[in-house]
């Protein structure tokens, strides 16, 4: 996503980071290993620029006195590959990758919901060969060029690493994620049938993913900064 907005993050030893404000709804820093040095977290990213936010990918850091807040807290979710498939969502929906802009501009529309955010989600990410942004269409949808949002009624985006897929923006326009997470799993199944899927959830949804088969494996806290 980041790069898809021109943004450059950089690895280092106990966390990622990006110098410069990265896109809405998305970190600044991330922490990889546990204990991560606030300090120095903190030096590498630009805490004068309103919303700054820091994923604790242990919830272990207290960045309280480094001017922050918790924004909210979550849980890492984990479902090995090859368990029980689901059923592959309602009989009249189909699920599809985006590649074309057209096509990821309707799922972006449809998973806004009019907020005004769908701009987020830019063309740039369709040249990232890990990068799969899945969608739910009706069946019937015969005519999609004569429909603005092209029926797109469910979808999220998947992350593939050499070990794992990790799986965001889990919705669907009616049902919440109950209705979104069959057909998502079943598309993951398909496109990922060796590797385990992960991600993070809270409250309502959390309670959802774990009846679709997942596991909660650790905390973790997103931190913003109140400048």
């Amino acid at each position: 996503m980041c790069r898809a907005h021109g943004v450059r993050g950089e690895f280092g030893a106990e966390a990622w980071a990006a110098a410069v404000r990265t896109p809405l709804y998305y970190p600044d820093a991330v922490t990889l290993e546990p204990e991560a040095d606030r300090d120095a977290l903190v030096a590498r990213i630009d805490t004068a620029s309103p919303g700054a936010s820091v994923k604790d990918g242990f919830a272990d850091l207290e960045l309280a006195e480094a001017g922050f807040r918790v924004l909210f807290e979550a849980q890492w979710i984990h479902r090995p590959a090859g368990a029980p498939a689901t059923e592959p969502g309602p009989p009249d929906l189909v699920w599809d990758v985006a590649g074309d802009p057209d096509t990821l501009r309707a799922w972006a529309l449809a998973w806004d919901g009019g907020a005004g955010d769908a701009d987020l989600f830019r063309p740039g990410l369709l040249a990232e060969p890990e990068t799969f942004v899945i969608l739910g269409r009706s069946a019937d949808d015969t005519d999609r060029d004569t429909d603005t949002d092209g029926r797109v009624v469910a979808g999220a985006v998947a992350s593939r690493s050499e070990h794992v897929v990790g799986v965001s923006n889990v919705f669907a326009r009616d049902g919440g994620p109950d209705a979104a997470w069959p057909v998502v799993l079943h598309a993951l199944a398909r496109l990922f049938p060796t590797l385990p899927v992960v991600g993070y959830e809270q409250g309502d949804d959390l309670a959802v993913a774990l009846r679709y088969g997942f596991e909660p494996v650790g905390p973790l806290r997103v931190w913003i900064h109140n400048g």
